[in-house]
């Protein structure tokens, strides 16, 4: 047979073609494989007293995926989940890919309308849920219009007894049974296929269903690795949510490493964290930065220095300098990242530890840098796409393109041309460069206040107001005004038996050094709303500070304002 011959920068050469031998298409389940074969007999999952090996996590992938295919999930198929980091939700991240299934792991704080129309969207095959979630689930079934397609078959991890549950549900564990251990992993046709989709939160409009591939799924854990600087064989402790991104990756981070995955139920507390630890001898941990609020305000009787170093990796607005002080003197090392849904999740990277003359430490300790395997990351003028000079005060929108980027929104396709638009994927995130190129997130396109022409960066200020001991969360919107354009207005939770007045705040902003224009001119006080993720919905504290024409200051003599959203 003769083979075609290619053609390199104009010039030919005989005798070079692609085949098997030489293009196998990258898919991150060909780390499990790896790994039940290198590390087979090595810890794969704890989750209190269950224990598993690679060898029996990868034999049970296997048996899960046959399962899927005896009951008619065909490959590019949904396949949902509604569940907390269980193992059950671990093996689904394998086991679906491995049937040519397209995951799709749910937000477990979906109210059951939010639900249907997720399911509505996804038309999923089959839905996997923890009888936590169960009645959650059954609610939602309900609420989908009449002449759509029928519920998914529902397949229920643990609780054997839920009531409610259609006689055509079957159990996790009997599910596995079916499946044969001798199954044939269908592979993907191309790197390209879908292998997950994942929703945004939902903060700045309707949440958007984001489709991974093997390609990107692939390359990006590898990113994580080289990243993060880890080792063969971690320990990774679950606090981030794996419905998030795919759990950043992690999922398929550790089995290329034959790491070990330690599951927690319930959302990780302080308390659970240190045992875990101490415990497991955790390496590494990650969420959202609310997670160093907790390890920080650990009873004084429970703190301790942790044995070993822990990387400690968060994605969204930092606390206060003092708290990330005092988690760094419990010994953690912390990662500051950001990133997005379409984007994988963390993208760029910054390490807080700053201190030391050593010039490795510096060069890992740069702000905003980009993962080795995203092609680009820019500040540009969103009109021209022209590069923002690396001055630290001209601000533009951050933009991104490369391998780890999603192949687009599910089923719709105006909105991925528009995400794409200019061969650049636009974040509707506004940042700066500093001089060594670094880049700093100032704000959302959407959230920055316009003062006499000028961009003010709402997270500047709610990070000066966050330092106040007194203050737990904050959030600053704009206050339309008919003189300057917009006036910051700052809403603010405070800590349990702490007061502030409204003069006391803008005070506050004044020592730091706050320039006018970036004092905040009316403060609320209250709880903010926020959405089922767990982030301050803007939008709804826009509305209302157009909708009042002067915000109260005052309550009482304690000077505590309060607002009803």
């Amino acid at each position: 047979m003769t083979k075609p011959t290619f053609i390199f920068l104009d010039m030919e050469m005989d005798g070079l073609y692609q085949c098997e031998a030489n293009y196998v298409p990258l898919t991150p389940i060909s780390f499990l494989k790896r790994a039940s074969f290198v590390y087979r007999k090595s810890p794969s999952v704890i989750y209190g007293d269950t224990v598993y090996t690679w060898n029996e996590t990868c034999d049970r992938c296997v048996k899960l995926a046959s399962a899927l295919t005896l009951l008619g999930v065909n490959r590019g198929e949904v396949v949902a989940a509604l569940a907390p980091n269980i193992p059950a939700l671990y093996e689904l991240q394998f086991g679906a890919p491995m049937a040519g299934a397209v995951l799709s792991a749910l937000n477990t704080r979906l109210d059951p309308p939010t639900l249907a129309i997720k399911l509505h969207q996804l038309e999923p095959k089959i839905i996997f849920v923890d009888h936590q979630f169960i009645q959650i689930v059954l609610e939602a079934f309900k609420q989908q219009s009449p002449g759509k397609p029928a519920p998914p078959r529902l397949v229920l991890m643990g609780g054997k007894n839920c009531t409610g549950v259609p006689s055509s549900a079957m159990n996790y564990d009997d599910l596995l049974s079916l499946g044969k251990p001798d199954f044939k992993i269908i592979h993907p046709n191309d790197e390209c296929d879908p292998i997950s989709i994942s929703f945004t939160s939902g903060s700045t409009g309707k949440p958007k269903g984001v489709v991974y591939s093997h390609r990107a799924a692939y390359l990006n854990s590898l990113a994580v690795i080289f990243r993060y600087d880890m080792r063969k064989m971690p320990v990774f402790l679950w606090t981030v949510d794996m419905f998030r991104c795919n759990g950043w990756c992690f999922p398929w981070v550790v089995a290329a490493l034959g790491g070990t995955n330690v599951f927690l139920r319930e959302e990780a507390n302080a308390e659970a964290i240190f045992h875990s630890i101490v415990i497991h001898k955790v390496t590494h941990l990650c969420g959202a930065p609310i997670i160093l609020d907790k390890i920080a305000n650990l009873k004084s009787t429970e703190q301790q220095v942790i044995p070993t170093r822990v990387d400690v990796i968060v994605a969204g607005p930092l606390p206060s300098s003092e708290i990330i002080s005092k988690v760094e003197s419990f010994g953690f090392e912390i990662h500051h990242g950001y990133g997005m849904t379409e984007a994988l999740g963390p993208m760029t990277d910054r390490c807080l530890r700053t201190s030391g003359d050593d010039e490795r430490l510096r060069i890992r300790c740069r702000e905003g840098t980009h993962n080795i395997l995203m092609e680009d990351v820019d500040v540009k003028n969103s009109d021209t796409m022209i590069s923002v000079p690396s001055d630290g005060k001209t601000i533009g929108e951050v933009v991104f393109r490369g391998n780890v980027v999603m192949l687009g929104y599910f089923n719709d396709i105006e909105g991925t041309n528009k995400a794409f638009k200019d061969g650049w994927y636009k974040t509707g995130d506004l940042g700066i460069r500093n001089p060594n190129g670094g880049i700093v997130m100032k704000d959302r396109v959407l959230d920055s206040i316009i003062t006499k022409g000028e961009i003010v960066s709402t997270m500047d200020i709610e990070h000066v107001i966050k330092s106040h001991p007194f203050v737990m969360e904050v959030a600053v919107v704009g206050k339309p005004d008919k003189i300057v354009g917009e006036i910051p207005s700052a809403f603010i939770t405070l800590k349990d038996e702490c007061f502030l007045s409204s003069n006391d705040v803008i005070k506050f902003c004044e020592e730091k050094l706050l320039p006018r224009s970036m004092v905040p001119i009316n403060v609320s006080f209250g709880n903010l709303p926020m959405n089922s993720t767990g982030k301050i919905l803007k939008y709804v504290l826009r509305e209302t500070v157009k909708a009042t024409e002067s915000i109260p200051c005052t309550n009482g003599e304690k000077g505590v304002s309060s607002i009803s959203l």
